[in-house]
C-alpha cells in the first residue's frame, strides 16, 4: 500500500470549501482556554465540512500563531464568529433555527450512540471550558444534552477528541 501524496488528495480550494455543502452544525466554544484545542477545533471542522465555529467568551479569536499552530490554515476556511457571552450565541442561533445540543455529562443526558440527528434540522453544538465543561447558564437554554459514552478511569476526553466524536458521528448518522 502507498500513502498518497497532497497533490493526489483531491482538496477543495479555500472558495470551493465555501461554496460546498455543509454538514448542519455549528460547533459553539464556551469560554474554552487553550488556544491549541480552538485551533484543532478549526481543523476539525474543516475537515468534517461543519457549518460554522461560534467563538465564545474568553475562546481566544484568530489571527493568533498559537491557534494557527494546530488549525493549519483552517481559519481561512471555517466560518467563525466572536461572541463575548456565550448566551447571545446561543440566543442568535435558536432565532436562526438551530436546535441547542450541549455536549456534557449531566442528568437525564442522551447517549451519542441513542441520538439520531435528523437531516432536516439544523445543530449548534457546545462544547465547554476544559476545567468546568459548559457553562450552568448555557445549560439552562440547551434543547438537549448529549453524552458520549466512556468506559475508563478518567471520565473525561480533551474537548478536541470529544468534538472530533461528535462531529464525525453527526456526519455518518446524517449522511450528507
Amino acid at each position: 500500500m502507498r500513502k498518497l501524496k497532497l497533490d493526489e488528495l483531491n482538496r477543495p480550494s479555500i472558495a470551493e470549501f465555501k461554496d460546498q455543502h455543509k454538514l448542519p452544525v455549528v460547533v459553539v466554544l464556551d469560554n474554552v482556554r487553550s488556544m491549541h484545542n480552538i485551533g484543532s477545533i478549526f481543523r476539525t471542522s474543516d475537515a468534517l465540512a461543519a457549518t460554522a465555529v461560534y467563538l465564545c467568551g474568553i475562546t481566544a479569536q484568530p489571527p493568533h500563531r498559537d491557534i494557527e499552530k494546530t488549525a493549519l490554515g483552517a481559519t481561512q476556511s471555517v466560518t467563525w464568529q466572536y461572541f463575548s457571552d456565550t448566551l447571545d450565541a446561543i440566543t442568535e442561533l435558536r432565532a436562526d433555527g438551530y436546535k441547542i445540543v450541549a455536549i456534557e455529562q449531566a442528568e437525564n443526558s442522551i447517549m451519542l450512540n441513542e441520538f439520531t440527528p435528523s437531516a432536516d434540522e439544523k445543530y449548534a453544538l457546545i462544547f465547554g471550558n476544559e476545567v468546568n465543561g459548559v457553562s450552568d447558564e448555557a445549560m439552562q437554554m440547551i434543547d438537549t444534552c448529549i453524552e458520549i459514552p466512556q468506559f475508563g478511569t478518567k471520565h473525561s476526553f480533551n474537548i478536541v477528541v470529544s468534538a472530533g466524536i461528535v462531529l464525525w458521528d453527526f456526519l455518518v448518522k446524517i449522511a450528507v
